[in-house]
């Protein structure tokens, strides 16, 4: 596994990238670029794609907060340790998803998988 500098850097460029996400997400959604068409079909269309937007952004702003959780949990030494059971989340789960809080077992619980 990585060592504790490393994690953290992979994180905080996780952070970095989904905040640089949402400012543009959000920057379309907002039309700063022009009004919205006065054609019906167009602005149908339009807000199509805006719920399209907002999901992502909604998306977005959830992977942000757990970033912000991880990065709280190593600075506390909790990192690494499922919230629900106490046990160690394991290498290869945080190798794939590094903001994880649960290990396998309590995310199939959770998640009814």
């Amino acid at each position: 596994m990585q060592n504790d500098e490393q994690l953290r850097e992979n994180l905080i460029e996780m952070l970095e990238d989904l905040n640089s996400r949402l400012s543009k997400i959000t920057h379309d959604v907002t039309h700063v670029d022009g009004p919205v068409s006065q054609d019906f079909a167009e602005q149908a269309v339009e807000n199509e794609n805006n719920e399209v937007l907002d999901a992502l952004g909604e998306a977005t702003r959830t992977d942000i907060a757990k970033i912000k959780q991880a990065l709280l949990r190593m600075d506390k030494g909790e990192y690494g340790v499922c919230q629900a059971c106490g046990e160690s989340i394991g290498n290869e789960r945080l190798a794939v998803i590094p903001f994880s809080s649960l290990c396998v077992k309590c995310a199939t619980l959770v998640e009814g998988c």
